[in-house]
């Protein structure tokens, strides 16, 4: 399950040397528009690979919906979100990368022209590659060859997912850099970034708090038409909508990881109402907390 609280730029690195990352998401019996990735963001590059179900990813305001066998690329800094498009399983790959990664490669012009400007974001790769340009999914073993070598760790595997990711980097690059290097206006994605930035972190380090629209709107200095309309671009969901799914899987957290009763579990997370908390759960989870708590065994 989701840890609401691993948010933002504290996405793991294990090793500093080799700074990468594989995350093997894999979300079982999931509702549909149920949430598989909160809103977070990171400092990191990220690359994800479809592997069960599909699901539809929020990337700075922008929905694109994603099958097994494709892959979606995050720049760093993209806020972005991720939710169930069927019920059933949905697994995904995640690989991430921070540009440290290469930093030995900063002297090499040809690394310096092609590669760097897409990790320091001042040019982007479109989000679904393979679907701009059909070359790249030829390029997709490399990153699938990566992921074994992660998930394995074979003597000496981090030189070989470095090698094999910054191929990766470099090919994507002289397929889109051309014509991006003639056209960069998509650098700008939506105003107050920043801001709707700290409101997330303040929403799902503490999804009990109390928190109207109007008080929402003004922490990222936007009336509230403009505030909501922006919302549920951003993320899919109302504030309402978002801020209860929150809740709703802190409470499963909670449910299968202590021994809180019922209703001590809602005072938690902000609902004062036991069986509107029952009812609230049913509708985004599929079931009663009384069965969610009945599933911990099976975890």
């Amino acid at each position: 399950m989701l840890d609401l609280k691993a948010l933002h730029e504290d996405t793991r690195i294990d090793h500093k040397s080799h700074p990468f990352q594989l995350f093997q998401n894999r979300c079982s019996a999931k509702k549909t528009e149920e949430c598989i990735l909160y809103l977070h963001w990171h400092e990191h590059f990220e690359w994800i690979i479809m592997r069960k179900g599909r699901a539809v990813f929020h990337i700075d305001s922008r929905p694109y919906e994603a099958e097994a066998g494709e892959i979606i690329i995050i720049p760093g800094g993209a806020l972005h979100v991720g939710y169930a498009l069927d019920e059933g399983d949905v697994h995904y790959d995640s690989v991430v990368v921070n540009r440290a990664l290469f930093q030995d490669f900063a002297s090499d012009p040809v690394h310096e022209q092609y590669v760097a400007p897409y990790l320091e974001g001042s040019v982007r790769f479109p989000v679904k590659p393979a679907a701009e340009n059909a070359s790249c999914a030829g390029y997709y073993s490399l990153l699938n060859e990566a992921v074994e070598e992660m998930a394995t760790q074979p003597p000496a595997y981090q030189l070989v997912v470095k090698s094999k990711l910054h191929a990766l980097f470099t090919l994507m690059a002289r397929t889109f850099m051309p014509h991006q290097l003639r056209d960069r206006s998509g650098a700008v994605y939506f105003p107050n970034r920043e801001r709707f930035k700290q409101l997330i972190a303040q929403i799902e380090a503490d999804p009990q708090e109390k928190l109207s629209v109007g008080e929402a709107a003004s922490q990222v200095g936007l009336n509230v038409y403009h505030f909501c309309k922006m919302f549920k671009k951003l993320t899919g969901r109302t504030l309402v909508e978002y801020v209860n799914g929150c809740r709703m899987s802190e409470a499963e957290r909670l449910l299968q990881g202590s021994s809180l009763t019922v209703t001590e579990i809602a005072a938690q997370v902000g609902c004062d109402n036991a069986n509107y908390f029952t009812k609230l759960f049913k509708q985004y989870k599929g079931m009663t907390p009384s069965q969610a708590r009945g599933m911990k065994g099976e975890k």
